[in-house]
């Protein structure tokens, strides 16, 4: 590995040093080819690396900069990209210097119109957020990297060409010691919204920009309110637009402010202009601004995350609105669906086409994000007379009514998607519950051997990285597929005395889940067979 030291400059900042590699002193004897080079060392470039590295590949990790992204940016990680975290080994890190929450309100001026809670039932290992500065979880990720001599993370390593073959792709990568080649079997851009591979692959990156600006301050200051999320429209403190406020770790507030359309946005940067619009929200002028942005909507995406050998992730390949945190978990949810797959193509264990089912898969997800996000974005900040009657209808109908509440659109936060796809099997049997083909497992407590508490996330980590067969035994031995690992509830290994598994799972005795690699639900079975195991993880794995 090759990762460099790391110093702290005179503005806290972590900066890694360059250090200068073997592939650049290999002019005589040809480039260096490796199995997969990740582009962009953010959450998302480093959370991959590591899954790969995992998987036993080696990755090459090239990122332009020398330290880890300046301020808060992503603050809000789901429950699902901390399982993912889980099995990289870093989720307990994560929620140790978190601020856990699942609890948000709506406020309508200074009224409480409705709260929600995100995760109401008991027995999940991970909480449904967590708030955490990006920059926390990325030092977290590259603290995890340095344990992986798999991977190679390049500092100050900036790719500016990139050139396609039939089986491999080369890039020319610009260091301070000059230009070298590099090639790979497949390289991966996670290289950000202003991502540069691609413009070099011809992409476009169409979608809508909205016109409407936000202000986001990070405060640092003592503070008695609850670890909730709040949202306002039309609070008294910020007359005729909306606010958005929460907790971070170290004492510090994120504070989100909708401002007018036509604002200058540098002069709404200065932290003088800044400081009288959060005096006026927290009704003093007590604290410290430890960072300050501007940002405008944007819902946009590629056609196809897929261009050659070339594969696009996270805000590269796909970009949302802040509003919901679907931003960076959609970026993670990209990685762990694509990890697994990769790693099975360069094992060639499954057909190149399985890289397909990626672009259908996470384009869904895309979606989905892209229309829940534009539809947030309208309800906060209407674009006509028309949907500011509707706004205002919709408000005055949310206190008193159920389905006025469901209508209030302040920012749907993020979940696992559910995947349309050829991967998964069709249910032929009658279920009433669980997880269906397609879905993401859903976490349950159970006993151990010797009695202890563990979940259902923890026993699948321990898999092995594999598909896993979640089976309600009765009894009889299981006859599975080598690449199947088992994970048998019923039996001496694990057991459901209290029944949230059983629950969770519509499941009675010989009921079955088959699960991929990635924790998604591939198939289920009422009663399982070596035969029907085998097609289901043919289809799961692409290669029929």
């Amino acid at each position: 590995m090759s990762q460099g030291n790391s110093q702290t400059d005179t503005r806290g900042r972590t900066r890694f040093g360059y250090h200068r590699h073997a592939d650049q002193d290999r002019a005589g004897s040809g480039i260096a080819t490796h199995p997969v080079v990740v582009v962009g060392a953010g959450p998302v470039g480093l959370s991959l690396a590591i899954d790969l590295a995992q998987r036993g590949q080696a990755v090459v990790l090239l990122d332009d900069a020398d330290r880890i992204g300046e301020g808060s940016r992503a603050i809000c990680f789901s429950k699902r990209s901390l399982e993912f975290w889980d099995r990289l080994g870093v989720g307990q890190r994560m929620v140790d210097k978190g601020v856990v929450w699942q609890v948000g309100k709506i406020f309508h001026g200074a009224s409480l119109l409705y709260q929600f809670d995100l995760l109401p039932e008991q027995g999940h290992k991970r909480p449904a957020f967590i708030n955490l500065q990006q920059f926390y979880a990325e030092a977290y990720l590259v603290d995890r990297v340095s344990e992986l001599p798999a991977i190679s993370l390049r500092w100050c390593n900036k790719v500016t060409g990139l050139e396609q073959r039939n089986d491999h792709v080369v890039l020319s990568v610009e260091t301070p010691d000059g230009p070298y080649r590099i090639a790979a079997s497949y390289v991966v851009a996670c290289d950000g919204a202003r991502s540069t591979l691609r413009q070099m692959v011809g992409a476009e990156f169409a979608g809508q920009v909205f016109e409407d600006q936000f202000l986001i301050a990070d405060v640092k200051m003592t503070a008695e309110f609850p670890t909730e999320r709040w949202f306002w429209f039309d609070p008294p403190f910020h007359a005729g637009r909306s606010a958005l406020l929460h907790k971070q770790p170290d004492d510090v507030w994120r504070i989100d402010l909708q401002l007018d359309r036509n604002a200058d946005p540098v002069a709404e940067k200065q932290p003088e202009n800044v400081r009288p619009r959060i005096a006026r929200m927290l009704g003093h002028d007590h604290f410290d601004f430890e960072w300050i942005s501007l940002y405008k909507f944007q819902c946009r995406r590629m056609a196809r995350f897929l261009h050659g050998r070339v594969v696009f992730a996270g805000d590269a390949a796909h970009q949302v609105s802040p509003f919901g945190a679907r931003g960076a978990n959609s970026g993670l949810e990209d990685a762990e669906n694509l990890g697994w797959k990769l790693d099975r193509v360069l094992r060639k264990t499954s057909p190149e086409t399985l890289l397909e089912s990626y672009h259908i898969e996470r384009s869904q997800a895309a979606d989905e994000n892209i229309r829940e996000s534009t539809r947030s974005t309208d309800f906060m900040a209407p674009n006509s007379s028309y949907e500011a009657r509707l706004r205002k209808t919709v408000l005055s109908l949310a206190k008193e009514t159920e389905f006025g509440k469901r209508m209030v659109n302040g920012g749907r936060l993020s979940v696992p998607s559910i995947y349309q796809t050829s991967l998964s099997t069709v249910d032929n049997e009658d279920w009433r519950g669980g997880p269906r083909p397609g879905a993401s497992m859903v976490d349950a407590p159970i006993t151990g051997s010797i009695g202890e508490t563990v979940y259902l996330t923890d026993a699948f980590a321990k898999a092995g990285r594999r598909f896993a067969l979640l089976v309600f035994v009765n009894g009889g031995a299981m006859d599975l597929p080598d690449d199947v690992a088992l994970i048998p509830v019923g039996g001496a290994e694990f057991s459901d005395a209290a029944g949230h598994l059983a629950s969770r799972y519509d499941a009675r005795a010989e009921t079955a889940y088959l699960v991929r690699p990635d924790g998604y639900v591939a198939a289920r079975f009422r009663h399982p067979t070596r035969g029907a195991i085998e097609a289901a993880l043919l289809r799961a794995a692409g290669n029929i």
